[in-house]
Order: structure tokens, then sequence, then C-alpha cells
């Protein structure tokens, strides 16, 4: 998961303003860090999109794949 598939799947879940929000003030148990901080101190994107998903109580069908965007036609 590259930062930009984050950053969607973030959006995409949660919606911009409350994922921007979510991003920047919920301290994550695995590191112990926001998700902003998380990934400003180079850990994986997709380990912190993992992480909010735990935190937040997002169902597993809804955390693998996401932010790969609408597949082209």
């Amino acid at each position: 998961m590259k930062h930009s598939e984050f950053a969607l799947a973030v959006t995409t879940e949660f919606g911009e303003h409350f994922g921007r929000t979510l991003v920047r003030d919920v301290v994550l148990d695995e590191f112990g860090l926001s998700a902003a901080d998380a990934l400003a101190a180079g850990n994986s994107p997709r380990n912190v999109w993992v992480a909010l998903c735990l935190a937040m109580d997002v169902p597993e069908h809804r955390i693998h794949g996401a932010g790969r965007g609408e597949p082209k036609k």
C-alpha cells in the first residue's frame, strides 16, 4: 500500500473530514502514535491502515484491498 492508497482508504471508509481527524488524533496501540505520526516515523502505510481499522472496529472484509480504487473498465 502506498501513501496515496492509504489516504484513499481512509477517505473511503471514514469520509474526508472525519478520516483526517482520526489520522491526526487517534493513538494506535500498535505504535503508541497517531496514524499521521506513525507514517511520518516511516511505518508501512499498510500496517498503519490495519492498526487504524482495528482501533475503529472496521469489519475485516473492509480492511483488505482498501485504497485501490475502482477497477478500470
